[in-house]
This record gives structure tokens, sequence and C-alpha cells, in this order.
């Protein structure tokens, strides 16, 4: 993949659904009683995988034109056990999330994925779903995939989890459906509760205080009809090549605007961007609005503390933005960047260093001077989708050719991306 410098990008753009949401609502439908619809459904490769592992359980679950997906659920207690390992591709998400619900299953199940699914660390859900008295080990023994999971009996249990993590809590709320008693899970700093909102609305006795969230034993969910929202860290992108392309102004429609994941909208404005959001509402308890933003002069600021659980999948495209904006913006307390598909921090450092930007790693983020102009590079993406489409949107701000190696690797999460980009620049 090639690209150059533009002269604009105009134009509006409706991102694909949410990637959190459309692999919950898969796994919640799944152990569901009754029929489950989605609409607007992701279909990227890390959501095909769910839904690979759950048909391999017995789940009748129907792919159909449009992003629409049906899930004939199996109830609660109804998976069978699988002929062959569940294999998980790609997705921390679906490796994590589905671990909670093996874990409470009367069959033994082998759990896999890439090489990358392979180096990620799987110690975070394996530690708390043990002292629930799962029986999941490390195959390897390097508390990585792939995973055995064989049958226990779960006991509820109060969890102080050491990081931010929506993955963590979700696999320990997920297997608390299975438990005999009450399961509760305190987190540092709120992490996106996507599983709490949809859990709700599928019948489990679930509640949120703060920063602790708490699920009762479940007898039964049932199925609901879903809408997915667009993915914000799909929009993002769009957001930061808006505000860094010279006479742009784009509009990206229908994204998701949970508290949980909004920090992006509140780093632009403190970075001085042109964001404005139009035509808020709900749907299916989540907040969804328009966001339009324009090409904007940026000054430099700080990322860091409570904000990150609401933007760790975007810090990548800030880190990008603030090779445009005046002065030194630091990103800190982001140290689970370096867990991610690949490690971030040095990936962006890496990659930025090399198109001219002056950015320096620390151990919990990266110090950007700014601005930088930056200048055309062979980019290895290391197969990250997040690192592929944030130098997709460099290259457009970059003085020469910016190449992608295996920039293909969007699929994971945005197939239509580079269509979608292309469109912008007529």
């Amino acid at each position: 993949m090639e690209f150059k410098r533009v002269n604009h990008l105009r134009g509006e753009v409706t991102v694909p659904g949410d990637k959190s949401i459309s692999h919950r609502a898969v796994m919640f439908g799944s152990i569901a009683k009754g029929t489950t619809k989605i609409d607007n459904f992701l279909m990227g490769a890390d959501c095909l995988s769910t839904i690979d592992c759950f048909r391999l359980m017995g789940v009748d679950i129907t792919v159909n034109e449009g992003n629409n997906v049906i899930v004939n659920g199996s109830g609660l207690h109804g998976l069978k056990e699988p002929d062959k390992v569940l294999y998980a591709g790609n997705s921390g998400t679906t490796t994590r999330l589905i671990s909670g619900i093996l874990s409470g299953q009367k069959f033994s199940t082998t759990l896999d994925g890439d090489e990358s699914i392979r180096r990620r660390p799987m110690k975070r859900i394996m530690t708390p779903l043990c002292q629930m008295g799962a029986d999941i080990t490390s195959i390897k023994g390097n508390d990585c995939a792939p995973l055995k999971i064989n049958p226990s009996a779960l006991h509820g249990i109060t969890y102080n989890s050491p990081v931010a993590s929506a993955q963590v809590k979700s696999s320990i709320l997920l297997a608390g459906l299975y438990a005999d008693s009450v399961t509760s899970v305190i987190e540092p700093e709120l992490s996106r509760n996507h599983t709490e909102l949809m859990l709700k609305g599928f019948g489990a006795d679930i509640t949120s205080e703060g920063k602790t969230a708490t699920v009762k034993p479940a007898t039964e969910l049932n199925a609901q009809h879903i809408t997915v929202p667009g993915d914000i860290s799909s929009a993002v992108y769009f957001v930061v090549a808006g505000l860094i392309t010279p006479d742009s102004e784009i509009t990206i429609k229908n994204v998701g605007l949970n508290p949980t994941r909004d920090g992006i909208i509140e780093v632009v404005k403190a970075m001085g961007g042109s964001i404005t959001i139009d035509n808020m509402r709900e749907s299916g308890g989540e907040p969804v609005g328009d966001i339009t933003v324009k090409t904007s002069d940026l000054k430099a600021t700080t990322i860091g503390g409570s904000v990150i659980p609401r933007l760790i999948d975007e810090l990548p495209t800030m880190a990008l933005l603030a090779c445009f904006a005046e002065g030194d913006t630091v990103i800190k307390d982001a140290a689970e960047l370096k867990v991610k598909e690949s490690d971030r921090i040095s990936v962006m450092v890496d990659n930025l260093t090399a198109m001219g930007a002056n950015v320096e790693a620390t151990e919990d983020g990266m110090i950007i001077h700014g601005p930088c102009p930056l200048k055309g590079a062979v980019i290895d993406t290391k197969k990250d989708h997040r690192i592929a489409m944030t130098f997709a949107i460099a290259g457009l701000n970059a003085d020469g050719v910016t190449t992608l190696i295996d920039g293909d690797c969007v699929n994971i999460s945005y197939p239509e991306f580079y269509k979608d980009l292309e469109k912008l620049k007529k």
C-alpha cells in the first residue's frame, strides 16, 4: 500500500459497527435463550473469529447481507463440546472473554490463536478465574495461549484488578454468571462498560457503582435485538485526518459515544481541535452521535491518568496528531500499549522517527516534540491494524511516498478502510 500527500479530505463517512459491542452481542446471544438479532455487525476478522468459536460449540449463527447476524442461542448451559480447538485468530477480546464463559462449562476446551495472540499475556485472566475455582492452564507454561480449560465448580469472588481492562473485567463477570455466589470486580480506573450495559439488557442481575461492577449468578439470559453503533476506535482515523490535513472537513456518522470510550473527544478539545457532535441519541443503551472535524491549529497536551482507559486503542493515532501540534505532547500511564497486537509504543516511535518526527519512548508512553514535518517512509505495520490505519493517515500528510508493509491487516477491524479514505480525497 502506497500513500502520498493530499490537498484536502472532505465529505461524510460511516464507520463499521463497534468491535467490542459486536463481539459481545454474539457471545451473549449464544448463551441466551431465544433468537438474538444483530444489526450493523462488524464483519471484521476478529468478530468473525468469535462467530466461528461459538459455531464449533453448536450455536446456530447466520450471517446475512447488510451486516446482519442472527444468533439462535443455546441458553446458559446449552453449549456443546467442540470437536476441535477453538481458534480465536488475532482477537484478544475473543480469547479473554470466551475464557470466562468456557470456565463455567461442563466440558473441556482448548483455546488458541495466531502468533500474536500466543504472545499476549493471559495470566491477567487466568489468575482471577483460578481464584474462582476455574481449571485453566497455559499449555506451554508461559501464561499465554494456547489455553486448556477443564470443567470445574466456580465460586464468586471480589477481585481488585491491577489493570483497568474491559477484557479482564468482562472475563470475570461472564464466569460470575456460572458461579455459586456474587462476583465483583474493582478497577483502578473505570474501563469500557459495554459488558455491563449489554448483560443488563439480556436480563443479568448486574450493577455498577463507581469503579466496581457486580454480577449475581444467572439461571438464564434472554435474547435481544441489538443495533451496533459505529466504532469510535475506527472513527479516530478520520477525526485525526480531518484535523491535520489542510482545507479539510469530515463528518463521521453514527459513532458510539459511550462515556467510557470518548477520551479522544476530550483530548482533541484540549489540543484546540475543531470537533463538534450533532444528532445525539441513544441506541441499545449506548449514546450515538455524528462527529464533525475541521483542519485546526493544534497545541500540545499531556495525555494520562483516568483518560487512558477511555482511549487506549486510539493512542497510536493521538501520537500522530501530536506531530502536528505546537509543543511537547506527553503520553503517559499507557504501559498497556506494550501488550496489544504489537508493542505499540516501540512501533509508533520507530515508524514516526523513520518519517522524521522527533519522538522518544518512555517506560509508559512517549513524548512527541512538535510540530514535526513528516516525510514518506517504509512502515512495518507488524500486522497491527491500528498501526496500519494510523500511518495511512500519516502518509497523506507527508512529503514523498509512504509504503505500508502488511497493510491488509486492516481487515481485522475495518475491511473497507482504504475505500472510505479514498472517497474523501475527491
